[in-house]
């Protein structure tokens, strides 16, 4: 007990006495302990680090929020993944972060444009280039420096349950309903929106990778 209350502790203690807030219309803020724990609580965490004037967070987003989408949306999924999304900003006024919050999905968390913990979190976790995917246990522990890679080569399934084995999180209720499950099927028409989604969806992250991460490889070769 006393092991899992450490593990829980360091977790919510990255955004203790901080605030965060909802990316929804009214913004409400989460600013008690209770209310950060409720959300952190035993959840693998992605520390979403870009900013509006780069062209390939621009181009990474729809693939973020896709990734997200799947694991959250009761549509996608039967039980919405123990998963929270926090755009960290490195935008230089807050004009920018606005804009760039108006595309990222709704049910993700931001850190408020003046509130300089921004920095230290982006030197914390040495993140130099964007965009950045930092994905944290619910210890607290790094699992992944950079999963932008990983996100769009392995899509929202694959690497969630990559990360649940290498953060030791088992949730035996996880499945995707893209899988047409007869059971969890909730019209006929189903697998074709499902199946045109998917493919709308993979040519979108296709299209992403060999705009980025080939050309990164190709100059890492030559």
């Amino acid at each position: 007990m006393l092991k899992q209350a450490f593990k829980l502790f360091i977790m919510v203690d990255l955004f203790l006495d901080r605030v965060l807030v909802k990316n929804n219309w009214d913004q409400d803020e989460l600013n008690t302990e209770r209310e950060i724990i409720g959300t952190l609580e035993n959840r693998i965490l992605m520390l979403f680090f870009a900013c509006a004037g780069c062209e390939k967070c621009r181009e990474f987003v729809p693939i973020l929020n896709d990734f997200f989408k799947r694991l959250k949306d009761p549509f996608y999924i039967e039980n919405p993944a123990l998963l929270a999304l926090v755009y960290i900003s490195l935008d230089q006024t807050e004009e920018q972060q606005e804009k760039f919050l108006k595309e990222l999905h709704k049910k993700s968390l931001f850190v408020a444009f003046e509130d300089s913990y921004k920095k230290e979190l982006q030197a914390k976790f040495d993140v130099i280039n964007v965009p950045t995917v930092v994905v944290l246990r619910p210890d607290g522990s790094v699992l992944s420096a950079n999963a932008v890679d990983d996100i769009c080569r392995l899509g929202a399934a694959d690497c969630f349950r990559n990360w649940q084995e290498g953060a030791e999180l088992v949730e035996r209720s996880f499945m995707l309903n893209e899988e047409y499950d007869d059971l969890n099927l909730r019209s006929a028409t189903d697998p074709v929106r499902r199946l045109k989604y998917k493919t709308e969806d993979d040519k979108r992250r296709k299209k992403w990778w060999d705009f980025w991460g080939k050309g990164k490889y190709e100059e890492e070769e030559d």
